[in-house]
């Protein structure tokens, strides 16, 4: 009989186990991955809003196109703010935004806008759009007031203003004949056949969330800092539409073009590049 042999010795493992050192490699070389693999991933997510913002804009050049030819060539009223008020209080709403941006959240016909749905989806673009009222919102303009987020609020309902020398800005003598209200000396584009160079004129655009107010975006031609502020949003850039129908996302040179959204508005003087921006 073969003697049985005992022994306290434990089994050894079939496997190696990881030293300290390669561990701390391990670790390091993760570290290192995630450096390079985040700023991309960030990159494509402003780059897939990018494409969203792009197709909203495009399809608000898209409406305004078909409005035009609904209508004798004529674009759609872009009001002021007292003709956008009166646009909602007299219920014609007969303007392209029904809606003046506000950091406020009182019972007042402004405040209200921000968020009123049905004032949005009356407006003149609206069937163009089949009441996608979305396509008027950048996805990376997220900013509400203290004030508003203290009343529940999710969102404003508008990013985007049409070029302030485009349409019917009010119910002055001065715009029905073609003339800027800003300035009679400035040309207003009441059709689209008024428009020159549509491939080289801008349409619509996004405005940065401090400066949007009323539906449209105008700045003097002599100006030597912003008035209305462009958005960006994207990475430091801002999308656009033109007369043609196309899209652009135009990145800014210089930080007088490129505003953090403080609940406050203010531009400085533009620098070299932000006159450059500026043109």
């Amino acid at each position: 009989m073969k003697a049985e042999h005992h022994t306290d010795r434990k089994p050894a493992f079939t496997g190696q186990g990881f030293t300290r050192i390669e561990l701390m490699v391990v670790i390091v070389t993760v570290g290192i991955l995630s450096c390079l693999v985040l700023p991309v991933l960030a990159k494509s997510n402003t780059g897939s809003h990018g494409a969203v913002c792009l197709n909203n804009h495009r399809q608000l050049a898209k409406s305004c196109i078909l409005y035009s030819q609904d209508f004798s060539d004529r674009l759609p009223n872009n009001y002021t703010i007292p003709d956008t008020e009166l646009a909602i209080t007299s219920k014609k709403f007969d303007n392209w935004a029904n809606n003046i941006m506000t950091w406020g959240a009182t019972g007042s016909v402004d405040d209200i806008s921000n968020t009123n749905v049905d004032w949005a989806q009356n407006g003149l673009l609206s069937p163009y759009l089949h009441t996608n009222i979305s396509a008027f919102k950048c996805p990376w303009d997220i900013y509400l007031s203290p004030a508003q987020r203290a009343r529940g609020w999710n969102a404003r309902l508008r990013s985007a203003s049409m070029n302030g020398l485009f349409g019917r800005s009010d119910n002055l003598a001065n715009t029905a004949t073609g003339r800027a209200w800003f300035n009679p000396s400035y040309r207003q584009f009441l059709k689209t056949t008024d428009v020159p160079s549509p491939a080289m004129t801008w349409l619509t655009i996004d405005e940065q969330a401090d400066s949007i107010n009323e539906g449209f975006f105008i700045n003097a031609i002599d100006a030597t800092q912003w008035g209305d502020i462009p958005a960006s949003y994207h990475d430091g850039a801002c999308a656009f539409s033109f007369t043609d129908g196309n899209v652009e996302i135009h990145k800014w040179l210089s930080a007088t073009s490129r505003y953090p959204v403080k609940f406050l508005f203010s531009t400085r003087p533009f620098d070299a590049q932000g006159r450059r921006d500026f043109q």
